[in-house]
């Protein structure tokens, strides 16, 4: 079923379950994403970057956007990632993820090469062209060596299926940038944990959140409390949640948010090699943050 999309609120980048040999596990995803929504997430986003698109067969990332159609039953959008490394099979993904009942695509650009202004614009708006489904442009210089920036969104801003962006540069203030560059021609979401509270302060509409796979209620208490201008309540919330969303900061990021998942008692804690699980130190280290934070973690606001 087709589904509007109100770009706004708490959108999951979901983690992708697997079994201990390494397959898919539509049965913890479907607990998974249940309990996102049920918790009050506004839509999810399959097969990110905490999604372990990369590991991902074309095949596999359409049953896992399947899984989360079947989880969601109508109640928020399902976004799928378009992350391919030519901008023909990433074309290709888009009308296949329309065929199969994505409401929406968050596009990356092209994987591997590092495209200049003129191919990154080429590219986007090939896949635009290629389904009809609402995009989110997903801009990750840090991950992903490519920057989209204020003007090449004005460029971008005639095509009426580009609706909204990630913004994931690691710098708040491009935030402003964006807004002063393009006006509200799009609903500008922060993709990066750590800078949430800062980017909702300074006007974006919502937040992919990666955190929020073991933490949804901190995550959507924040977001609201937010929006309702409650500011002193989300910043008490927000500095006890803060030492768990630097480890969305991380090259490991994976392995540290699906760690999080297994303590509150989500997911299966496999990941897909070549990640490998976290095991000494820098597992002790992660999961004394983990256990710091559930031995102090707050009452959550009434409402």
């Amino acid at each position: 079923m087709q589904k509007a999309i109100h770009w706004s609120g708490v959108f999951p980048a979901v983690t992708t379950q697997f079994t201990a040999d390494g397959e898919l596990d539509a049965a913890a995803m479907q607990k998974l994403y249940d309990w996102q929504i049920r918790c009050g997430a506004d839509g999810l986003v399959m097969v990110g970057s905490l999604g372990e698109n990369s590991t991902l067969s074309s095949a596999e990332k359409l049953d896992v956007l399947q899984i989360g159609l079947e989880a969601a039953d109508g109640r928020v959008p399902v976004l799928v990632t378009v992350a391919e490394n030519s901008t023909r099979d990433a074309c290709r993904f888009a009308a296949d993820a329309q065929r199969r009942g994505a409401h929406g695509l968050m596009v990356l650009p092209g994987m591997r090469y590092l495209s200049d202004r003129r191919e990154t614009l080429v590219h986007y708006r090939a896949v635009a062209a290629a389904s009809d489904l609402p995009v989110m442009i997903y801009n990750n210089p840090l991950a992903y060596g490519v920057d989209i920036r204020p003007d090449m969104l004005a460029e971008l801003a005639d095509e009426p299926k580009f609706q909204a962006i990630k913004e994931s540069s690691g710098d708040v203030r491009r935030v402003t940038d964006i807004f002063n560059t393009v006006g509200d021609r799009y609903a500008v979401f922060t993709g990066v944990d750590d800078l949430a509270l800062e980017s909702l302060a300074a006007g974006v509409q919502g937040w992919v959140a990666g955190l929020v796979c073991a933490f949804p209620q901190e995550t959507v208490a924040i977001y609201r409390l937010m929006r309702a201008g409650r500011l002193a309540e989300a910043l008490a919330l927000y500095r006890w949640f803060a030492p768990l969303l630097h480890l969305d900061v991380s090259a490991k990021l994976v392995q540290n948010i699906k760690l999080a998942e297994l303590a509150v008692g989500y997911g299966t804690g496999h990941v897909r090699a070549p990640r490998l699980p976290l095991t000494g130190d820098e597992r002790v280290r992660v999961q004394a943050v983990i256990d710091d934070a559930l031995a102090r973690r707050p009452a959550m606001p009434l409402h």
